[in-house]
């Protein structure tokens, strides 16, 4: 059975190339998937070479400089030679190399780059993190940031952020409900309702629902209670507003199809990750009561169309109950089709695993329902002895 364990570059700058790698091989691991590009983040990092480590966004490799010739997106530099000598020492040791990229979530661009933000009901860009998928800059940077990842010669593109991310506010004194949270979430660029109208949407009508049932809740309005579905969409906000939501998928279906052909023109393949299991249960490892693949569309992510193109997807199984692990992985293999490689990504340590034995069930729970690889996350962030849990689990699902 396949696996790889994710790591950072900065665990490979701190902590060495040869020593991590080491442990990644030590565990029964057969890869490492490492953030080649990554978002902005302040981490505890127990064994970094800082014990809070400060991540900034970044492509941590030369940047081939004829792929984004004339584009007006240009990935933020990083650590240039944080991937010096890690092929080969992969090679060496008989690892597989994943180049795991972090595509539309970034500060720095959307900072420099206001207006290929998503935009919100209000007319509002309070997301600048978030680049959206619909402009035009933003998938032309995304097709040639999968290439130049594709060309350091890593066995596969693990594409993180190809899609819509919901609204995260830091702070937020109104009760938002989810329903609530997630209109206010969607974008209402020119691009979105460009792409929502050829597809005979009334974009201007779903804006106008949203601003209107967003804004009674802002100025002191019961929130809506209950999870997003949509029939309690429709019941709450209307029909035109699912059917602009339903038309995301369009958008992130062919952007993701884009970036997979030019992954496969390098000589790669891409692995698609949907965040719909981080989202669930991300904090506490108790996701909400839906499958991930069964809400995936919030995030416009259609899984049964992305299954016919691309070839492999990551399920964030991040949760403690391996039963759900289960569930999870045997509902993305129901929607992408058993042929695809799902490969489930385990947390061995808080909050989802308190225990070997806890790891070694939802290992197991993945394998039965079908996943081929068991995955990681993450080298950095989690003690020593928290890793030493995945040589326990792997033996068991080998």
């Amino acid at each position: 059975m396949d696996s790889s364990v994710y790591a950072f570059v900065e665990d490979l700058r701190g902590e060495g190339v040869e020593r991590v790698l080491d442990r990644v091989s030590g565990y029964g691991a057969a890869g490492v998937t490492v953030g080649v590009v990554h978002h902005a983040s302040r981490d505890v990092t127990p064994h970094g070479l800082s014990r809070l480590t400060v991540r900034h966004d970044g492509a941590h490799f030369p940047v081939p400089a004829e792929l984004f010739a004339g584009l007006r997106l240009k990935p933020t530099p990083g650590h240039a030679d944080a991937l010096d000598g890690v092929r080969e020492a992969c090679s060496e040791r008989g690892l597989k190399l994943h180049g795991w990229t972090v595509f539309l979530r970034n500060a720095t661009l959307g900072g420099q780059h206001p207006d290929v933000t998503v935009r919100d009901c209000f007319g509002d860009r309070g997301s600048l993190t978030d680049l959206c998928p619909a402009h035009p800059d933003v998938r032309d940077y995304a097709v040639a940031l999968a290439r130049a990842v594709a060309r350091l010669g890593v066995d596969s593109v693990v594409a993180e952020s190809l899609h819509f991310r919901p609204l995260k506010p830091q702070r937020s004194f109104v009760p938002l409900g989810p329903m609530d949270a997630y209109l206010f979430g969607l974008c209402f660029c020119d691009y979105c309702m460009r792409r929502a109208t050829d597809l005979g949407v009334d974009a201007d009508v779903a804006r106008d629902e949203c601003a209107r049932i967003v804004g009674g809740v802002l100025d002191g309005d019961a929130p809506a209670q209950g999870e997003v579905t949509r029939a309690a969409l429709t019941a709450y906000a209307g029909p035109d507003v699912v059917a602009y939501a339903r038309a995301r998928s369009e958008t992130v279906t062919t952007l993701v199809s884009e970036v997979a052909s030019a992954v496969a023109d390098e000589g790669s393949k891409l692995v698609f990750i949907d965040s719909t299991g981080a989202v669930k249960g991300y904090t506490d490892g108790l996701p909400t009561p839906g499958l991930a693949a069964h809400d995936a569309w919030q995030l416009g992510v259609d899984l049964v169309a992305l299954g016919d193109l691309v070839p492999a997807f990551g399920v964030l199984a991040y949760a403690r109950d391996a039963a759900r692990v289960a569930d999870d992985v045997g509902a993305y293999l129901r929607s992408v089709g058993k042929d695809r490689e799902v490969r489930a990504v385990l947390r061995p340590g808080f909050p989802d695993s308190d225990s070997a034995d806890r790891l070694v069930a939802k290992a197991r729970g993945a394998k039965a329902a079908g996943a081929m690889a068991i995955d990681f996350y993450a080298y950095g962030l989690v003690p020593h002895p928290v890793l030493d849990r995945i040589p326990v689990a792997l033996a068991e699902v080998h």
